[in-house]
Formats: C-alpha cells, sequence, structure tokens
C-alpha cells in the first residue's frame, strides 16, 4: 500500500502547521499556569466540547469507518492527558515535556511506513532524526536520576506513546471522513465530553466550579486547541504523518521561549542549540 503523497510541502502548509505548534505550547502555558492541572485540563477540554456543538448541524454526519476510528482514539486521548498529568507530578515541564512530545514524531513516522506504507525521502528521514533529537536535548538541561525523575520520565514515555498512537489514529480519521472537520469537531465534542466528566468524577463539581477569570482563560484555551488541532488534521489528510507530526512537535521550543518570556527564565545554551537543530530539521523535511 502507497500513500500518494510526497515530502514536497508547501511553505504555506508548513507555516500553518508551526502555527499551531505556537497555539500548542501557549494552550499548554496556561494549563500550566493553573494549581490543579487535571481541573484545568477538565475545564479546557469541556469547552471545546460546548464550542463544537453549534458546529455540527452544518457538518456532515460521520460514516461508519469514521465512527470506528473516533471511538478508538478516545482511548489513547484520555490516556495522554491522564498520564501527562501524572507525569508532572514527578517531574517539572522542562523534564516531561521534551520526552513527551519529543519521542512521538520518530513513533509516528515508523507507524505510518508500517502500517500505512508511507515512505520518506533521506532529506526528511534525516530532518525527523534532528527536529526529534533537538526537541529531546531540552530533556537534558536538568540531569539527575532520583526515583522522582526517573517516574516522571516513564510516565513522559508512555504519555508519548499516547500521542504517537492518536496522532496516527486522527491522521488516518481525518482522511476516511467525508470532510476533515467532520472529524475534527466530533471528536471535540466527544474528547471534551469524555476528560470533563473524568475530571467531575475525580475532583467533583465543586472544584470544577471556576471565577470569571478562570473561565476566561479555559475559553482561549479551548478556542486554541480546537483551531489548532483542526489545522494539524486537515494537514494529515493531505500530508504525510511523519513530516507534519515532527512539525507540530516544535510546540517544545515555542513553549520554551513563552517559559522565558512568561517567567523570566533563561534558556540557556541547550535551549539555544536545540532552537537550531530543529530549525534545520525543519528546513530539511521541506525537500
Amino acid at each position: 500500500m502507497t500513500s500518494g503523497f510526497t515530502t514536497d510541502l508547501s511553505f504555506t502548509l508548513i507555516g500553518l502547521v508551526l502555527l499551531t505548534a505556537l497555539m500548542h505550547a501557549s494552550w499548554n502555558a496556561m494549563v500550566r499556569a493553573g494549581d490543579d492541572r487535571l481541573s484545568s485540563l477538565a475545564l479546557m477540554t469541556g469547552t471545546t466540547a460546548l464550542l463544537a456543538l453549534p458546529v455540527l448541524p452544518f457538518l456532515p454526519l460521520p460514516n461508519l469507518e469514521t465512527w470506528a476510528i473516533l471511538a478508538f482514539t478516545l482511548i489513547p486521548h484520555t490516556g495522554y492527558k491522564l498520564f501527562l498529568a501524572r507525569a508532572y507530578t514527578h517531574g517539572d515541564l522542562g523534564h516531561v515535556y521534551p520526552i513527551a512530545r519529543g519521542s512521538a514524531p520518530l513513533l509516528v513516522a515508523i507507524g505510518a511506513f508500517l502500517l500505512l506504507g508511507e515512505t520518506l525521502s533521506l532529506w526528511a528521514i534525516a530532518g525527523l532524526v534532528l527536529v526529534t533529537g533537538g526537541i529531546m536535548s531540552l530533556a537534558w538541561k536538568k540531569r539527575g536520576g532520583t526515583a522522582e525523575e526517573r517516574k516522571a520520565t516513564l510516565y513522559a514515555l508512555i504519555t508519548a506513546g499516547f500521542i504517537a498512537t492518536y496522532t496516527m489514529s486522527d491522521g488516518i480519521g481525518g482522511r476516511v471522513a467525508e470532510t476533515p472537520l467532520t472529524y475534527v469537531f466530533w471528536l471535540f465534542l466527544l474528547d471534551g465530553t469524555v476528560f470533563f466528566a473524568i475530571g467531575l468524577h475525580q475532583r467533583g463539581w465543586k472544584s470544577l466550579r471556576a471565577t470569571r477569570s478562570v473561565w476566561t482563560v479555559a475559553f482561549g484555551g479551548g478556542v486554541l486547541q480546537m483551531v489548532a488541532y483542526a489545522i494539524v488534521i486537515w494537514a494529515m489528510s493531505v500530508a504525510p504523518l511523519g513530516p507534519i507530526s515532527a512539525l507540530r512537535e516544535t510546540s517544545v521550543i515555542f513553549a520554551a521561549l513563552l517559559s522565558a518570556y512568561m517567567l523570566k527564565e533563561p534558556i540557556g545554551r541547550i535551549g539555544i542549540a536545540a532552537a537550531i537543530i530543529v530549525a534545520l530539521g525543519v528546513a530539511l523535511i521541506r525537500f
């Protein structure tokens, strides 16, 4: 089976996916700013479900194949958020986020090759390796082998597996649906409802009741999630999964920049080197 795609991605497509990476880093920064990350995620994803409702009547209903993929993808989407929250209880953002997001692109590229028959040029493969290596290098900024850090690494790697799984399933879902937007908005409704229910079960309604400022952040983060993932799923419906996934994971670089700006933390030499490596990898993916 061959995919029919080429790795000659347009600069417009690359620019849009990089924009989604900035959006992803931004809403993650919003989650990190909250005191209870699970509650923040529950409110944010619940907001996406509400925002999806008025759009669905204007979209075609999912076909049977799309329904099947939607049912399956809820598992890795839920596991991703649960294990990410758990990883953050044992490690900080600079340790967990690069491992979780940086491990996913190569896993996606390997899975897309084995399951979908997508082939990449040597330049694109080199770009994938550089992007992944640059992102992973951010996790080495704080070294150590404490029990807590080992737990954080383990949970982050499990999170990466969930990311790779839902990236592939969502990429396929966007292709088999009548329109990618049908898949996207039904995913937002189902995923948002499921995870809000989980947050409600684990934290209770009282803890999820929020002030106006918290709801403003949840609404803003929900909008960023929706716009970013809609663009990503569309991109995966017209281009190979591996390069799109790698470009999207540059959100780690944007997260480092946002962290430095918001928290006044210096990026350091490793962060600068990682940014350069990722930029080179993105350029190679273009060819």
